[in-house]
């Protein structure tokens, strides 16, 4: 009895309809996923691998087009998904945000300029100015950003190493500055960094303002500064310009009120608006690994408010927010735009200019940071090298015209030489690009201006130090060394020129008259023609000319004398010609004929 109610069981299970399930599919997936994802036993799909002659275990993975064959005939509908499509979402900005949700922002401003030019020292400053009274000893400052408030609106400052932190950022696809700020000491002008810093800040599209610093000192001279900068197209207001410019002394700290006002009068003209609703967005300013406290990030928050508990992703790591810090020292529960904080409660240190935004829960923080740090070593195996001709590829897909470099050479007259060589091959098709040209080895900051930009970098009698070459190395940047000019130069010529595009060039070779035409079975019209001029190939291009007008333009199909088909026909013979694909000819006509050669183009 027992028996035959079991058989009855198993038929009854068999003869039930089996569910067809939706299955997402991304590129590759194992045999052991595929089979939770369908609800079927891992046997039955290694069974069906073995059916198309492939040994599989649970463990091992599987194309998408393997695993879409099996779902399906196993009854399932399936949905391809790329592995890029985790990241679907985390830093839209929905388009329907409207004008009433939308609220003032402070702005962000980064401090620029030359070494020893006062940065540090006016950003001190700038914090002294603004202590609340009562305050002992003057604020401490936690964390590489803070903001200081005047006349009630509020100016945040990025206290980045310069420069380098300020491309890395953009390097990393992420604008965090609203404003740069210029430092240029009045009694020493401007000098290498000052350029390098210009050079970054126009990279970035970023508005300037001249903070001409040490005013204080008696040989400080700030026309001098302002016809120095004319030199690098920073045009100052005083000089006819729209860049503005104010004289400071960090040490006095005369002109600070008028160097904040001066920044509120920029984000005015800026009107940064941002949505204080909705999930956090932004970026990572530094990031440390702290004994007591694990993982720690500094963070600007762009858009939205970020609150405690939130889980938040950063680059290849992930943070359930368990406090944040703000630039006082103090915990606060949350942060809205423009404010920067300290967040605790990262997995990993991330990287300085990793954007960041809030994700709904760990599997999704996990599941991005997983395909990140996977992208990661499959870029670094497969190395994603910008080379040379690696770029006049992309250039010639993307159809752009701009051959942008980064050019370093040993002294001020090679590097010049260099740059107006280069400036001479430029044309309206195609030119040189010349991000940054400056004196000295190739260092961390070039490669990655390098990187931001797609770009090449040229050492003229220099070398990259180590941190630059091993950068260069990690980001699949090329940097080509010479110590001839002219071999720097031709090489950037010949990549150059592989962007013209190649000239059709025509070169006449005779003319024929037609003297009588005859018509030829399976053969069709003949023209029986004496050549006048020069002579007539077979293959060659010809035009009929009818009272000296061109009516028809083709090939030689066919080109005889006598019997015999030829290759060509000199001046004064006779011949017999029939054109391709055409028949209306007259006697009385006159044939030209001519070459077509493709040249390539060189500058």
């Amino acid at each position: 009895m027992r028996r035959r109610r079991d058989k009855k069981m198993g038929r009854n299970q068999q003869d039930a309809p089996k569910l067809s399930r939706e299955v997402v599919i991304p590129e590759v997936i194992t045999v052991a996923e595929l089979a939770n994802r369908m609800a079927e036993r891992s046997v039955t799909v290694i069974k069906m691998l073995m059916q198309q002659g492939q040994m599989a275990t649970i463990n091992d993975v599987v194309d998408a087009d393997t695993a879409e064959l099996i779902a399906q005939e196993l009854g399932h509908t399936v949905r391809r998904v790329s592995d890029a499509d985790v990241e679907e979402g985390l830093y839209d900005i929905p388009a329907d945000d409207k004008a009433e949700d939308l609220t003032d922002r402070a702005p962000v401003v980064t401090i620029m300029g030359h070494v020893d030019h006062g940065k540090t020292s006016l950003l001190d400053a700038i914090r002294e100015a603004n202590v609340v009274s009562g305050e002992a000893g003057g604020i401490t400052q936690h964390i590489g950003a803070y903001q200081v408030e005047k006349d009630g609106a509020k100016i945040t400052f990025l206290d980045t190493p310069g420069h380098e932190a300020f491309t890395a950022m953009r390097a990393r696809g992420a604008q965090a500055t609203d404003i740069a700020v210029l430092v240029v000491a009045a009694d020493d002008g401007v000098m290498p960094q000052t350029i390098e810093s210009i050079k970054h800040a126009k990279a970035a599209g970023v508005p300037i303002i001249v903070a001409i610093n040490k005013m204080d000192k008696p040989e400080a001279n700030p026309t001098r500064v302002r016809t120095e900068l004319l030199q690098h197209e920073v045009f100052v207001e005083s000089m006819g310009g729209e860049v503005l410019d104010v004289e400071v002394s960090a040490k006095t700290h005369n002109g600070l009120d008028k160097l904040l006002e001066t920044i509120q009068l920029q984000a005015e003209v800026l009107e940064l608006k941002v949505a204080r609703d909705g999930r956090a967005e932004g970026l990572v300013i530094e990031a440390k690994l702290d004994k007591g406290r694990g993982a720690v990030a500094t963070v600007l928050v762009q858009r939205g408010t970020l609150k405690i508990g939130d889980i938040l992703v950063a680059g290849t790591e992930f943070a359930r927010v368990r406090a944040l810090i703000n630039d006082k020292g103090e915990q606060v529960k949350e942060a809205g735009p423009s404010v920067p904080v300290e967040v605790l409660g990262f997995n990993g240190v991330p990287s300085a200019g990793d954007r960041f935004s809030v994700v709904e829960n760990d599997a999704r923080a996990r599941e991005v940071t997983e395909y990140r740090q996977r992208a990661i070593r499959e870029k670094t195996a497969g190395g994603g090298a910008t080379s040379l001709e690696q770029m006049m590829n992309q250039l010639k897909v993307a159809g752009i015209s701009k051959f942008p470099l980064v050019i370093k050479g040993d002294v001020q007259g090679s590097v010049e030489a260099i740059v107006s060589s280069l400036n001479k091959l430029s044309t309206d098709e195609v030119s040189a690009q010349i991000l940054m040209a400056g004196v000295g080895g190739i260092t961390e900051s070039d490669v990655t201006l390098a990187a931001a930009s797609n770009a090449i970098v040229i050492g003229f009698n220099v070398r990259a130090n180590k941190q630059a070459s091993d950068l260069a190395t990690r980001d699949g940047i090329e940097i080509r060394y010479y110590n001839i000019i002219y071999d720097l130069v031709d090489d950037v010529k010949n990549a150059m020129s592989g962007l013209l595009k190649p000239e059709r060039r025509e070169t006449f070779i005779g003319y024929a008259t037609i003297k009588e035409v005859f018509q030829i079975t399976k053969v069709g019209k003949v023209a029986g023609c004496q050549v006048t001029e020069g002579i007539v190939e077979r293959g060659a291009g010809v035009r009929l000319l009818r009272d000296n007008v061109v009516i028809h333009e083709g090939k030689l199909k066919t080109l005889k004398r006598f019997k015999d088909e030829v290759k060509e026909v000199q001046v004064g013979q006779e011949c017999g010609m029939a054109f391709e694909n055409y028949e209306d000819i007259r006697a009385g006509d006159q044939i030209e004929c001519f070459r077509v050669e493709t040249v390539q183009r060189t500058l």
